[in-house]
């Protein structure tokens, strides 16, 4: 009989490319979120180096940090922000890979559009260049954020080469009481464990107190395993 595993090391063992002397593997990344701010230098290095997108139809861009939260029919003031915008713009039309524009109905928050559109997935690996990706693990998905670098070498080859983080379970057992949220449940876990009590793991949430969450509930949960500085959640 193989040993019990958690979601996270069943997720990680079917995704293994190729493991590594030193600990490391090479892990296939299956859905890859762009944005207008982490994603400029990772496409300028692509083509600088003559690269190509490996699977645009894996990747889904969205601006979402720099979109104007009033009326979005008037040009951006700010010009480093519009040029981010239009650089996306570009760089997306380039390589053929969808785009949920600032006036496309399905634009959001880039962590939201991905299950509101079925782009997120349970037993999936996804990644984006922004920390709190690990929202889209309420879904069963391995998510986690990535820097600038890791953008391009997923843009590339669609894996990272990784070390294996270990497995930490919270339990939140009881009722929650009228008026206590997800976010109160998040900050009562690191006011415990303290900002750092997760570096170097993937947390797993369990109890009753867990289960009785909604979606949107779970995905704040998982958003803030970052500040616990978890991997992911």
């Amino acid at each position: 009989m193989s040993n019990p595993e958690t979601l996270y090391d069943k997720i990680w063992r079917r995704h293994e490319v190729a493991k590594s002397d030193d600990g490391s593997a090479l892990i296939y990344i299956d859905r890859h979120l762009v944005h207008e701010v982490t994603s400029p230098q990772a496409f300028e290095k692509l083509e600088l180096d003559g690269r190509k997108v490996r699977r645009p139809d894996a990747t889904l861009a969205v601006p979402d940090h720099n979109v104007p939260t009033t009326d979005r029919s008037q040009k951006i003031a700010d010009p480093l922000s519009k040029k981010q915008i239009d650089l996306l713009r570009d760089n997306v039309k380039r390589w053929n890979i969808e785009l949920y524009d600032m006036l496309d109905s399905r634009q959001g928050i880039v962590h939201v559009i991905g299950p509101e559109q079925g782009f997120t997935q349970p037993g999936l690996t996804l990644v984006c260049g922004d920390s709190h990706t690990s929202t889209h693990g309420a879904f069963g998905a391995l998510a986690f954020g990535i820097g600038t670098s890791e953008v391009e070498h997923v843009l590339v080859t669609q894996t990272l080469t990784l070390k294996k983080s270990r497995n930490m379970r919270v339990t939140v057992n009881g009722i929650l009481p009228k008026g206590v949220t997800a976010k109160d449940m998040a900050l009562a876990i690191i006011g415990k464990i303290g900002t750092a009590g997760a570096t170097g793991h993937v947390i797993e949430f369990t109890g009753d107190a867990v289960r009785s969450l909604s979606m949107e509930g779970r995905m704040t949960l998982c958003n803030m395993s970052i500040e616990a500085g978890g991997r992911a959640g």
